[in-house]
């Protein structure tokens, strides 16, 4: 199959925004299950730091085992018992409902590549899951953006109201440090791949739509300077 140079072009552009697409999904599910929303330190040393995600706590906590001190690994999930702050609660749908948005948009693009690819003769199709692509990651990119934005500002801006739950070793009166953590930018870039996905996208969708004006005002040329 031989692609002439506009067309290696734009499948250069496709395949990028696919890539991109991909990219985005990947790192979505890294922020999802990643435990690094809130690093907190605190002035104990039983419980020194905590590590904060949006659906459960991870931290180390000491014992004392026959006159040593042993560290022990562990995890607890956010229940009815904690007090989850506005920004994690939400965010823990708005980070679900961009993941299950890029996964949508992940479908429309490879079916649209792979029609492309294979000439078929449906440019409606490719021009509306073009479209629904490009929608569906400027929506993934503004859910991703409202969460990590959120979160960052509340964490060291504003005035967080999430608290430990009784039963909790450690008090958050006692927290000393908070540490900035990969989140915010990782969120971020995740946000800015996912806006180059849906350009490239919306690009070839508008494309394909000129093409369509075009082609039958070629072909009316045509048939006229036949007859």
């Amino acid at each position: 199959m031989v692609h002439s140079q506009p067309e290696l072009k734009k499948l250069f552009f496709k395949l990028t925004g696919l890539f991109c697409s991909y990219l985005t999904w990947a790192l979505g599910i890294i922020l999802t299950s990643s435990r690094s929303w809130r690093v907190w330190e605190f002035d104990s040393n039983i419980v020194p730091v905590v590590f904060i995600g949006l659906w459960d706590v991870f931290f180390s906590q000491s014992f004392n085992i026959s006159g040593s001190m042993v560290e022990v690994p562990m995890y607890c999930k956010m229940n009815g018992s904690w007090h989850i702050a506005d920004e994690i609660w939400y965010g823990q749908d708005l980070i679900l409902l961009a993941n299950f948005m890029t996964s949508i948009a992940l479908i429309f693009s490879s079916l649209a590549l792979f029609i492309g690819w294979i000439h078929a003769p449906y440019p409606d199709f490719l021009q509306s899951s073009y479209n629904a692509s490009a929608f569906f990651l400027f929506l993934s990119s503004s859910c991703t953006t409202i969460t990590v934005s959120w979160n960052f500002a509340m964490d060291f801006y504003g005035k967080t109201t999430f608290t430990f739950p009784p039963s909790f070793p450690i008090k958050k009166e006692m927290l000393r440090k908070k540490r900035f953590t990969y989140m915010f930018p990782l969120g971020i870039t995740t946000a800015i791949l996912s806006l180059i996905s849906a350009t490239m996208f919306f690009c070839e969708m508008c494309s394909l739509k000129h093409w369509n004006q075009v082609k039958p005002m070629a072909a009316g040329k045509c048939s006229k300077e036949k007859v």
